[in-house]
């Protein structure tokens, strides 16, 4: 059987697009494929995934540059045709700026960049990114981010949990959820979303940090094994 493609974008001041190339060819789910912010091929990938970092130096807001990358056609018509796309934190800003995810991602009250572990919850394992875990099942994943707070309007909230898009939230090492969990302020302490058709997801916290056990928290390997399909019977 052939095995699938995950290509990874690198636009300038990305800093996460090594780690994801380790954790996919650590976990063996995938072949990694380089694409470049100028390209204007796919290279016949399967899945997309926009890494961490900051992109164009995060200046204006962050994400706001990369979207008009030449890349980001591609990944928007790969979208578009129903094909998966993953957005990890800065991945996930330009996912918004590009509208094929609602809200946005906006300073941490704080205005300080958090870095720290955080307990989150799985909302159910209904979807492409999620199969793997169980519903509700609490994990810890990395963050590191000064602009994670998300917002939306309160017809697009009442949206996302109409449809069951919301994947992720920030909560106690007991699953209960509250401001005190919620290190940037997220409205309905949202960690990760997906769009209507489930194809795009976009979350805040690192998974390609967190799929060896030798760390102590191994959770993000469950996220890779979802998104390769393991849990489709």
């Amino acid at each position: 059987m052939k095995q699938a493609r995950w290509g990874i974008v690198t636009f300038p001041g990305s800093n996460c697009d090594q780690d994801l190339w380790d954790a996919i060819e650590t976990l063996g789910l995938a072949s990694p494929v380089k694409l470049w912010h100028k390209d204007h091929s796919m290279e016949n990938v399967d899945l997309v995934i926009l890494p961490g970092g900051f992109s164009y130096g995060d200046y204006l807001r962050s994400g706001a540059i990369a979207r008009f990358s030449p890349i980001m056609n591609q990944v928007i018509a790969h979208a578009q045709a129903g094909k998966p796309v993953l957005g990890i934190c800065n991945g996930f800003q330009i996912l918004t700026e590009a509208g094929l995810l609602p809200g946005a991602l906006r300073h941490n009250p704080s205005m300080q960049f958090i870095c720290e572990k955080v307990h989150l919850r799985v909302e159910h394992n209904e979807s492409m990114a999620t199969c793997a875990y169980q519903t509700h099942e609490v994990i810890q994943l990395p963050i590191a981010h000064g602009e994670g707070n998300y917002m939306a309007s309160k017809e697009v909230l009442e949206e996302l949990e109409a449809n069951r898009q919301i994947l992720f939230r920030y909560c106690s090492p007991g699953g209960e959820l509250g401001e005190s969990w919620t290190p940037n302020g997220s409205m309905l302490h949202i960690a990760g979303i997906c769009n209507k058709q489930g194809n795009v997801v976009g979350m805040m916290p690192h998974p390609e940090r967190a799929v060896d056990a030798k760390l102590g928290f191994p959770f993000g390997k469950a996220l890779f094994e979802s998104l390769a399909g393991l849990c489709i019977t």
